[in-house]
């Protein structure tokens, strides 16, 4: 029996313009990339299907500029799709297109069953708020009024993402970039979500601490099994990580498949350029 997708997203295109005669007629004129010189639109992400399974990492590899991130806004419903579905295994939106939900309704999908890792960790954490803080933040917007019982959660929580006890109190805004992301892991896990989304969460980071934030992303998707969705340009975080890879260039998929297969068999000349320079 085949197994379902815990997520599946189905023609996603995101345009930053209106488009105009030239750019939608793609079938005769050739854009300048993803980018119309005559209208100024920009097709971000252009019709992108996916499926995420249960219990897998899936990465999405490309370079700045590709559309990865602004797909991973559109899902988390940071920002309006121009057109397309995504559906996630669950009772309460069956079968509903995320895309088109209520906001009451968006708001459950993001309380629940969505956990958000962000590039740069002002977009995820309250910087003024204590670390405790944040995480009790994100249990109140899914409905927790118990005070003693968020506080043990959250202390839980950030036990396991190495954050040590007399820091707990401490605000955000006076941690380093990896204690930062640390915190962030640890707020995106606190309703334990079924999927967990990364994005681009070791830029910037120096390497030794790139190497903690990655070990314990694979500690934490073994212990609890929730599906992930990891982008990154860095091809090496891909591959310490992902299952499955999918590979993006200007708002495509260009190539995907399992993350050994393409390492090893690029087919697409992008990809192929991208596993010879980690060589």
């Amino acid at each position: 029996m085949h197994e379902e997708p815990i997520l599946r997203i189905d023609h996603l295109n995101k345009t930053f313009g209106d488009g105009c005669a030239h750019c939608q007629q793609s079938e005769t004129y050739e854009m300048k990339i993803n980018y119309c010189p005559y209208c100024s639109t920009t097709y971000a992400c252009q019709d992108i299907s996916l499926e995420l399974y249960s219990g897998e990492i899936l990465g999405i590899v490309g370079e700045s500029g590709s559309g990865k991130s602004t797909m991973m806004q559109c899902l988390y419903f940071d920002m309006d799709v121009t057109s397309g579905g995504a559906y996630i295994k669950d009772t309460e939106v069956e079968e509903e297109n995320l895309f088109e939900l209520s906001s009451q309704k968006k708001r459950y999908v993001r309380n629940y069953k969505y956990g958000m890792v962000y590039q740069n960790p002002v977009h995820g954490l309250k910087m003024n708020f204590s670390s405790v803080g944040n995480i009790a933040e994100k249990l109140i917007a899914a409905g927790n009024r118990n005070v003693s019982e968020m506080e043990a959660i959250s202390k839980r929580l950030l036990e396991s993402v190495h954050i040590p006890p007399y820091r707990m109190k401490q605000e955000p805004r006076n941690f380093s970039g990896g204690m930062q992301q640390r915190v962030q892991i640890a707020k995106a896990l606190s309703n334990n979500p079924p999927v967990l989304f990364l994005d681009e969460v070791t830029t910037g980071l120096d390497l030794s601490v790139q190497a903690n934030v990655l070990d314990l992303i694979k500690n934490i998707q073994r212990e609890l099994g929730i599906s992930m969705i990891v982008v990154s340009h860095d091809l090496a975080v891909i591959r310490m990580l992902a299952d499955r890879t999918v590979v993006m260039l200007d708002g495509k998929v260009i190539e995907e498949g399992l993350t050994d297969q393409i390492l090893e068999d690029p087919q697409h000349a992008y990809t192929q350029q991208l596993v010879y320079s980690l060589l």
